[in-house]
């Protein structure tokens, strides 16, 4: 077994980040460059967090060993292995031989950092750029990351000169990379900390209000108020982009230089607003640079970025949207069945995905209502419980780690409990559940968090490549903190615990913090306690407070502009309830139809052309003889199946459809192919 426990994580956490890659990214449309750059990322984030467990029960396996071999032996005072000691000291079932840990952690570390700092960086930028070439973005990503790239290597020369000329430093090769390791990750540990106290309390916040059905309804009311704003200015930015395009594309002819550039920025158009342009473009007028002013390179480049954007944007909010709605017509399913009397989930509508047939054998309406209406909410409750009292636990302990005397951390409690005993899998169960919680409140609150339209991170292939690509800088430059944060919690750390035994293999590809001991000694010990404020802060909601006061609205319970817009959205997942409905009544109809005259419709249509051969000769030998005559002989059933053929919906008068919006009752009946058909009596039989 010796490796082979790093061989299956290593694999795992591959196909656990393709998971979650496939989740927020596309593959078929974002380009290969950033799905790789974005997976590898991912990847060695997690493969950290997995392996450094393992690392761990290694290192004490280690430890033991060491003060075996290091025993006195009572006869002549020499050093031999005690036969007491040796059964105590076994080899756990995870262990990794020596040697390979160190060059694993060093490829990891070095190339998670490559990643971080230069290649992401880069990458957001090329991808961003409106370039038509690779040369021209390549030129874009270098000028925007010029300042970027600069300040660093500013400050770097700086401090090298100032230790060149100073006396009293004698810096070696390694003790520089110790300082450049120091400086990343201090600046991971201040954004660690913050991310933390958020997590550590919204997390089971939130699964504990999973349990309130109201609760999950009223916020969905408000997403769907808030989501049709940005909807509704997602489509107008797109249809001022169109017109944008249009107009360059009309005055850009086929025999232009630049007209290569115009259809590159066409081919980024939807199909919808490709075929308008394409019908209004004529391709044999030719171009005169004396007549009009044309839009040069650059301009085309601003568009073309411009383009990108507002596409990936419209996509996002139809999809999100469609999302929004099957999330709240599931929330009032629930609610309605919570008093069913048969104890039975039934569904407003049907599933748009195929389903299942092995779930839903066992997975039946018996057991979706006692799971939905009376096991998960319970559930939630018991999950949050235990995730409240994770959060205290690492609060606590984030506070009093450094005190190594008396021991008040209760990680490095359970870890030396565990130790003494040399109970490998529980150390490696412990370390794991430690390291996963605090890995699950960091990494949830990047998924979460949103800076306006920039970085966002949208399910369902929705998320564009620039936040995919920062997603992947925040987690290499967080992952790196937070594992030394761990370590630190259960005094694996000789900094913490200042004893000489022998270090983690992660702890020495770090190097030495003693080098800069107001950073060993201060800022990594005392900073972490900001934690609590954080806690403190987001337990009160103080930042969705603020952000509420400054104008971007927030969900708050007892805020006037949060019941305005509980109410709106009500009002629009009703319409689109009430729409889906119609549409789902009307199918249901045309089905019925299809299935009572479906063998008969070639007759039909057979005996329809032959009644309309019929009365037109009729006519036209018997002028005068009256025309009700041959509209009463055809029947009612004849006209319901030439509406049948013309594939028109059924005029369906639902006095509470009609009361409940008088919009629609006015406009009319919308079909799905687009057609209004019009209450009046005369239009409705024109075609007939």
């Amino acid at each position: 077994m010796s490796g082979a426990a790093l061989g299956l994580e290593i694999v795992f956490v591959f196909f656990l980040a393709l998971f979650l890659l496939h989740r927020y990214g596309d593959f078929k449309k974002q380009h290969r460059l950033v799905i790789i750059a974005t997976l590898l990322a991912w990847y060695l984030c997690f493969l950290i967090v997995f392996i450094l467990p393992l690392d761990v029960s290694t290192t004490i396996y280690n430890r033991c060993r060491l003060a075996v071999n290091s025993s006195p032996a009572e006869s002549n005072g020499s050093y031999v292995t005690l036969a007491p000691s040796k059964q105590k000291c076994f080899k756990p079932w995870s262990y990794i031989p020596n040697g390979i840990m160190p060059i694993f952690w060093r490829v990891v570390y070095w190339t998670s950092q490559f990643l971080t700092w230069i290649l992401l960086p880069f990458m957001q930028s090329y991808a961003r750029s409106g370039g038509f070439s690779i040369t021209g973005k390549i030129k874009t990503a270098l000028i925007e990351n010029a300042i970027y790239y600069g300040t660093y290597l500013l400050i770097f020369g700086a401090f090298l000169i100032y230790v060149a000329v100073n006396p009293n430093f004698n810096l070696q090769w390694n003790q520089l990379q110790t300082i450049g390791i120091a400086a990343a990750n201090t600046w991971g540990l201040f954004l660690l900390v913050l991310l933390l106290g958020y997590g550590l309390v919204e997390i089971p916040r939130s699964h504990w209000n999973g349990a309130k059905r109201g609760y999950l309804l009223m916020k969905t009311y408000f997403k769907a108020a808030k989501l049709m704003t940005e909807k509704a200015d997602a489509e107008e930015n797109l249809e001022d982009i169109m017109e944008e395009v249009r107009k360059v594309s009309e005055s850009i002819k086929y025999n232009h230089p630049l007209r290569k550039c115009v259809d590159t920025i066409l081919k980024k158009c939807p199909a919808e607003y490709q075929e308008r342009m394409g019908r209004n473009m004529d391709d044999y007028e030719d171009f005169d640079e004396r007549q009009n002013s044309y839009p040069n390179e650059k301009s085309l480049v601003k568009l073309h970025k411009q383009v990108i954007y507002s596409v990936q944007r419209h996509r996002r909010t139809q999809v999100q949207w469609q999302i929004l709605l099957e999330q709240a017509f599931y929330l009032e399913d629930v609610a309605k069945n919570e008093t069913s009397a048969t104890r039975q989930f039934i569904h407003t509508f049907r599933s748009q995905e195929p389903e299942n047939k092995i779930i839903r054998y066992f997975y039946t309406p018996t057991v979706e209502w006692y799971w939905e209406c009376l096991l998960r909410p319970w559930f939630y409750r018991v999950l949050a419980v235990v995730l409240a009292t994770f959060s205290v636990i690492v609060v606590w302990s984030e506070c009093t780690f450094f005190s190594t005397n008396p021991v008040l951390s209760l990680f490095a409690v359970f870890i030396q409990l565990a130790e003494k005993t040399y109970n490998y899998i529980y150390i490696e169960m412990a370390c794991f559940l430690t390291i996963f919680f605090l890995s699950i409140c960091v990494y949830s609150t990047v998924f979460r968090i949103r800076v306006f339209n920039y970085y966002y991170l949208a399910s369902h292939h929705q998320t564009d490549a620039y936040s995919l690509l920062f997603s992947g800088m925040l987690f290499c430059r967080l992952t790196p903190p937070l594992c030394l944060n761990f370590l630190g919690l259960t005094h694996m750390d000789a900094t913490i615990s200042h004893k000489d035994d022998q270090p983690t293999a992660y702890t020495s590809i770090m190097g030495s913090m003693k080098v800069l001991s107001f950073i060993a000694d201060g800022f990594y010990i005392y900073y972490p306690m900001l934690v609590v404020i954080l806690c403190i802060a987001t337990y009160f909601s103080l930042g969705t407070r603020c952000l509420n006061l400054l104008g971007f609205q927030q969900f708050m319970g007892d805020s006037e502009m949060t019941s305005d817009l509980i109410d709106e959205g009500k009002e629009l997942i009703r319409r689109e309830k009430r729409k889906r409905q119609r549409q789902e009544e009307g199918e249901n109809r045309r089905r019925e139809w299809k299935e009572r005259y479906g063998n008969r419709e070639d007759s039909t249509r057979n005996r329809v052309v032959h009644t309309d051969q019929k009365e037109s000769s009729f006519s036209e030998t018997n002028t005068n003889r009256p025309l009700s005559k041959y509209t009463r002989s055809n029947g009612r059933t004849e006209r319901d199946r030439i509406e049948l053929l013309q594939d028109a919906e059924p005029l369906d008068f639902n006095a509470d459809a009609i009361n409940d919006d008088p919009l629609e009752s006015d406009l009319g009946r919308y079909q799905p192919g687009g057609r209004y058909l019009s209450m009046s009596r005369s239009q409705m039989f024109d075609d007939v």
